[in-house]
């Protein structure tokens, strides 16, 4: 195995384990702050930031890295274990930031990720991964917002349940539903150039 293989390999594992640890963050923070204190909870925040800022590779993490940490540096002086339930506030807030940001700098954040998979992309196509991208910038608004509400409103355990469970599945459902209207699209496209190539040949 060369260099360049390790170094992917390392990359793809701690991009695995930024996802996983984030997907555990809620209920991690939960337990933890049943069993444990806000000050020992506060350094699994700085840890996973740090890590989500590594992984990323870019400016505006980074930011997020610090935004983060302040939030822990909160939580250790204070010894309050709210600011540790902002930190979905914070993932939303990025990622509306991120996805808003290539609407206004274009490739869009959807259609790179299209474009690894069909690199000449359409001028329809680009146009569709746009509107995909300004929906996942409400449903970022709207998941951001009801982390902020119970985060600052609900019981741990709501707070817990919604950031750790249903926020998830909600997310799960944008993408299913996406991929559902993406194959709908792309079937009346291949319809549509199949009806054209017909008239053509009987022209």
């Amino acid at each position: 195995m060369t260099f360049l293989d390790r170094a992917s390999t390392s990359r793809r594992r701690r991009t695995w384990l930024a996802g996983l640890l984030t997907l555990l963050y809620p209920l991690a923070i939960y337990f933890g702050l049943e069993y444990s204190t806000p000050r020992v909870m506060a350094l699994m925040l700085v840890t996973l930031a740090a890590l989500r800022a590594r992984v990323a590779g870019q400016p505006a993490w980074r930011l997020f890295a610090a935004a983060a940490s302040v939030l822990a540096l909160i939580a250790v002086v204070s010894g309050s274990g709210m600011p540790l339930k902002l930190y979905p506030v914070l993932v939303n807030a990025a990622m509306l930031g991120t996805f808003s940001w290539s609407l206004r700098h274009p490739p869009t954040v959807v259609e790179r990720i299209a474009r690894l998979q069909d690199p000449e992309l359409p001028p329809a196509g680009v146009a569709y991964t746009r509107r995909v991208t300004v929906a996942w910038c409400v449903f970022f608004l709207v998941n951001g917002t009801l982390a902020a509400l119970t985060a600052t409103l609900a019981s741990d355990r709501v707070w817990a349940v919604y950031n750790g469970g249903i926020a998830y599945l909600l997310m799960g459902a944008m993408f299913a539903g996406e991929w559902l209207i993406r194959r709908r699209a792309m079937a009346g496209q291949v319809a549509q150039a199949t009806r054209v190539a017909d008239d053509v040949r009987s022209g």
